[in-house]
């Protein structure tokens, strides 16, 4: 494989959390990508621009890049990074939360084909329902001619707004699950669309709190169905919700892996594959055999795992790469992260610090692409970047336009979610033929 290009920096003060989605979307009418991200203290325009909601919208004809405010001082912190979708009218939908410290979803619609321009802020107050204990992430998926905005809320558990007007206006639409709280929070969901059927993977609580197993479901005719096709919740999002330690086990904490113990498990990345099928990235502590959960662990071997459902819901799951140690000691469960190109599902890109070709240790994180073979079990790899003086972290492939791979990321040091110093890059790449 031919090296890559040198990405291009179209923000240069940003960051993302990966529990929202879709945080980048090309537009491939207008050859236009729109990516949210989070303007920190550290970077340039300093406390003026510090907690800035920003969306960086780059012409990908010519490569210029212009970044529009939704919200002003907003709060500095990487998990109130925007959701975005893109109307069937031609608006773009923005949608933001803070990071559990008020109990409004906001929202912003742009003016047609024109994510330069935007609507007045307006927002949806969740305190009836969590009793004022405040919201976290936002989600935008279409199920059913429905468009849902799925977040962290009622209990800390996964709930959901519902919109059908595409989002001019939402509802509540209920909870999806509910268990005891352990910890921070309970579980970390991610969403993935497939027509009418929405899938998701999800933990059990936050790692650093709780010896995490990986579950999976889908929603579809408002039931929740584990993968082989049978109901959890008939009635999902109305009334009780169910735990979702009754969905099917993708990645269990406590397996052994080479003859390592896994543990601590995190979803990653999910998309949905052209044949029916779901592919998810997870991640797990590897050789933690102490199950003291009060330890605070420094630097744990973490791993990436690639897990492909096949149709008839059956799991073939193997380990990906090394992720390196945690990215902060706070956060010893957070790492560089990993991205499924939504277009190719052999196609996989990994911020680490451990080469996946040799296993050298790198001075800082880069971004490498990986080729699968084998639903999986085999992988090819090309470095993205190499010899970077500061880290590479949590790349994302832009849906929107099947004919390229829109690659992000951002790059620099970054020492908590409220603290970093970085700037967003773009590679926009023509797409190489789809192999599986």
């Amino acid at each position: 494989m031919p090296r890559f290009a040198d990405p291009v920096v179209v923000n240069d003060n940003g960051a993302w959390c990966w529990f929202q989605d879709e945080r980048a979307l090309v537009d491939p009418d207008a050859q236009q990508l729109v990516v949210g991200s989070i303007a920190a203290a550290e970077g340039p325009g300093g406390e003026a621009r510090s907690g800035n909601v920003e969306l960086t919208v780059v012409d990908l004809r010519t490569g210029t890049a212009e970044v529009v405010v939704l919200h002003e001082r907003f709060e500095t912190d990487d998990h109130d990074v925007p959701a975005l979708w893109r109307r069937s009218d031609g608006r773009w939908l923005a949608v933001y939360t803070k990071h559990k410290t008020d109990d409004l979803t906001r929202w912003r619609i742009s003016e047609p084909n024109d994510a330069t321009s935007w609507g007045p802020e307006r927002s949806f107050d969740w305190s009836a329902h969590t009793g004022g204990r405040g919201v976290t992430y936002s989600n935008l998926r279409a199920m059913g001619g429905r468009l849902y905005c799925f977040a962290r809320a009622v209990n800390d558990d996964q709930c959901a707004l519902v919109s059908d007007d595409e989002g001019e206006t939402w509802a509540y639409a209920g909870k999806l699950f509910t268990r005891p709280k352990v910890g921070y929070v309970n579980g970390y969901t991610r969403y993935a669309a497939d027509g009418d059927r929405l899938h998701l993977v999800t933990t059990d609580h936050h790692p650093r709190d709780f010896d995490n197993s990986i579950y999976h479901g889908y929603l579809e005719d408002g039931a929740l169905h584990r993968s082989d096709g049978s109901v959890l919740d008939l009635e999902a999002l109305d009334g009780e919700a169910p735990s979702q330690e009754g969905l099917t086990t993708v990645l269990k904490a406590g397996s052994r892996w080479g003859g390592v113990r896994i543990s601590h498990c995190w979803t990653t990345d999910i998309r949905t594959t052209a044949n029916g099928g779901v592919a998810a990235i997870l991640t797990a502590r590897a050789g933690d055999e102490e199950l003291d959960l009060d330890r605070k662990q420094a630097a744990p071997d973490l791993r990436f795992f690639y897990a492909r459902m096949a149709p008839g819901g059956g799991w073939v799951v193997n380990e990906l790469a090394k992720a390196g140690p945690g990215l902060m000691p706070h956060e010893e469960d957070y790492t560089g992260l990993a991205a499924i190109d939504p277009y190719d599902p052999s196609s996989v890109y990994v911020s680490t610090s451990v080469d996946p070709r040799d296993g050298a240790v790198l001075p800082h994180r880069e971004i490498f692409h990986g080729r699968a073979a084998a639903a999986g079990r085999f992988w090819a790899w090309t470095p993205v970047t190499e010899h970077s003086e500061v880290d590479n972290l949590r790349p994302i492939v832009a849906p929107g336009d099947p004919s390229r791979t829109a690659l992000l990321w951002f790059r620099g040091p970054m020492t908590a979610s409220q603290h970093y110093r970085c700037e967003v890059v773009l590679l926009d790449l023509p797409r190489a033929p789809v192999t599986g």
